[in-house]
């Protein structure tokens, strides 16, 4: 197979990453950060810092860091700001939030936190019920809102002297919110901006922001903001790329694994009972239903979808899938996930797995935030647009075309990334034949 490399601008001058919030996951991916470019520690969790990629045959045996062949941008590059609806600076909220220890991981880069003071949120309490916000912008229709938003982006960008800008969403959980007909094209949704209308949620605001000043939108959140028609028609039509949604960290990245275990087997599914507690923000914020709805229509999905019970009704026509979530204040950012999972193999006996996951919520977000940020401002560079699918690795609930299904697999996802990754640099594909190696 002939490849090309791909036209990559490079990654030169600084790079704004804005934050859509500043509570637990973004206060410890900005710390983080800070720490790790002063030597301090090491970007655990990482794949574009820390993760290797085979080029070639297995006898070649060329196996670099991504960061040493891919063109990204250096950690250095990057500078941090938000938007928040709770006014603490960054230093405030790391203290707050208790995720990281205070004088091994706070105080020692508290003066660059210090420097981190959110903008006034678009923030709407009918959207997430149980936080209340004192750094919000005054009352206006939503399309006037979106661009006092880019504003503040264009204002970000000239005041840091930033060359590229990436916004993430690393809030709180919008209420469940199907898409309608203000989501099926572009005209429709600046209408319904315009009208103020109930259906289009703070999240989309700060996408349709940021895709209209050109820059690239995550999201970290099973909302409703970029994986809708008119969204799409927006990335498209500026050339910029989006992906989303809900970061995939604890309970889900486990299934993602074990589901592929027992489709490969071909091991029977009888149930699947999945539990939380967490006691941070995220946690409070999921004990109104219509936040736990979008929530659990994200988790609920990947089982499906990796299984496959069309093609398997024997094996996964029945099974029953539960998830819960609890909201435990003493756990704090210290998640707990039990899983519950009946299975069938061989004459129909049955058997059981259970796993008992007591994760750090925002310690493993955190990583993907910043993959995150470095492959879309390499995606762009490149000039992609529109829909990343070849980062679901990430995501609960990968955007993907309208005529396509998820991709949930994990082993997949990663294969999906890697084999971009590959074209971009004008390397072959890797697709695991193995039988070239045994021809004459």
């Amino acid at each position: 197979m002939e490849t090309s490399e791909r036209h990559i601008e490079p990654a030169a001058g600084r790079l704004g990453v804005l934050t859509v919030g500043l509570g637990a996951v973004a206060s410890t991916v900005i710390a983080g950060v800070e720490l790790i470019r002063r030597g301090h520690a090491e970007p655990i969790g990482s794949l574009a810092q820390m993760g290797t990629i085979r080029l070639g045959k297995r006898t070649e045996n060329r196996v670099p860091l991504i960061r040493d062949v891919v063109p990204l941008a250096d950690i250095d590059q990057l500078v941090f700001g938000a938007w928040d609806p709770i006014s603490d600076t960054a230093y405030e909220a790391a203290l707050r939030c208790g995720v990281l220890d205070r004088y091994t991981h706070i105080e020692p880069v508290a003066a660059e936190l210090k420097e981190i003071e959110p903008m006034p949120a678009v923030f709407d309490q009918n959207y997430v019920r149980r936080i209340v916000g004192n750094n919000v912008k005054p009352k206006a229709n939503k399309l006037e809102l979106a661009e006092a938003v880019r504003h503040d982006i264009r204002t970000f960008k000239a005041t840091h002297s930033c060359d590229r800008l990436v916004v993430i969403w690393c809030a709180s959980t919008e209420i469940f919110i199907e898409p309608g007909p203000a989501h099926q094209s572009l005209a429709a949704l600046e209408t319904a901006m315009a009208a103020d209308d109930d259906c289009i949620p703070p999240s989309m605001i700060y996408a349709y922001a940021a895709l209209k000043e050109g820059v690239p939108f995550i999201n970290g959140a099973p909302n409703l903001a970029t994986d809708v028609p008119a969204m799409t028609e927006l990335a498209n039509a500026v050339g910029v790329p989006v992906s989303g949604k809900d970061f995939k960290t604890g309970q889900t990245l486990l299934k993602t694994v074990l589901a592929p275990m027992l489709k490969a087997r071909m091991l029977g599914l009888d149930g699947w009972y999945s539990t939380n507690i967490l006691g941070n923000r995220d946690g409070e914020v999921l004990e109104d239903p219509d936040s736990f709805r979008s929530k659990e229509v994200t988790k609920l999905g990947v089982l499906e979808h990796i299984l496959q019970p069309n093609l398997h009704p024997e094996l996964y026509d029945n099974f029953h899938h539960k998830v819960r979530i609890n909201y435990y204040p003493p756990r704090g950012d210290n998640k707990e996930g039990w899983d519950n999972i009946d299975i069938f193999g061989w004459l129909g006996y049955q058997m059981q797995i259970k796993v008992n996951f007591l994760c750090r919520d925002s310690i493993l977000a955190a990583p993907l935030a910043l993959d995150l940020v470095l492959f879309m401002d390499l995606a762009h560079r490149a000039g992609l647009k529109g829909v990343q699918e070849w980062l679901s690795f990430y995501f609960k609930s990968p955007q993907h075309a309208p005529n396509l299904y998820p991709e949930h697999d994990l082993f997949i996802q990663q294969s999906m990334l890697k084999n971009t990754l590959r074209c971009l640099i004008g390397e072959d594909e890797i697709i695991h034949l193995g039988n070239e190696y045994y021809e004459d």
